[in-house]
């Protein structure tokens, strides 16, 4: 089977430090789905209107060039524990397929252009098919989620000053910043209040510490 792009997603990310890990943690992060040329066909969006979310098959298009292993090591497990590939979200995979829910904010058909909620996309990533959610076949709230469901989520404070955000012309992308930011874009063995990160965000280079559970900023450039 050959498979080619059928969209490209814009979002604010043009480097993988700082995505989400996982679709729908920052809901409030925008995208924007552009189809290709001879996918641009309104009819093939018929009845989309009616539905709220989502499933986004995509390629984890910056690691090409790395291939996959049996195990990986999940960043939530602390960098340290194996686990197999095929028991992880890894992006390292034979085939380096993503699968991602997101929100339908609204559709254009003009373009036809959807603009959705909750990617866990870097700009440019290319789509391979786009699917409706459906609750009563896709939600399953008594599954059991292996070593996923022994770890505890958790959010940082995030300090943003205000004098720091005085030249974000687009105000809307200051909650979407906090949200990123309150994830922990940090690798989950990094524990050094003095280190200094720099996360690409919308054309802006955000740099931060962390301490104590709480992330603050010290620049936007």
């Amino acid at each position: 089977m050959t498979i080619k792009p059928i969209a490209y997603i814009h979002t604010e990310f043009s480097e993988k430090f700082g995505v989400p890990r996982q679709s729908g943690l920052a809901g409030s992060l925008r995208g924007t789905i552009v189809f290709e040329p001879e996918y641009r066909n309104p009819d093939a969006l018929r009845g989309l209107e009616g539905f709220s979310h989502l499933w986004l098959i995509w390629e984890f298009s910056a690691n090409r060039s790395q291939g996959w292993q049996p195990t990986v090591r999940p960043p939530r497990l602390g960098g340290n524990e194996r686990m197999g590939v095929f028991a992880t979200r890894s992006p390292f995979r034979p085939n380096a397929l993503g699968l991602s829910c997101v929100e339908i904010d609204h559709i254009d058909m003009n373009g036809p252009v959807i603009h959705v909620r909750g990617a866990d996309l870097m700009d440019g990533t290319p789509i391979y098919d786009i699917k409706p959610y459906i609750k009563y076949a896709d939600a399953r709230p008594h599954a059991k989620c292996g070593y996923v469901d022994e770890l505890k989520e958790y959010r940082l404070k995030v300090v943003l000053p205000e004098e720091l955000t005085a030249g974000i012309a687009d105000r809307s992308l200051i909650p979407s910043l906090i949200e990123t930011l309150s994830l922990d874009p940090r690798p989950s063995y990094h524990d050094d209040p003095e280190r200094e990160y720099g996360l690409s965000f919308a054309g802006m280079n955000v740099r931060f510490k962390v301490f104590l559970r709480i992330l603050t900023v010290i620049s936007i450039d």
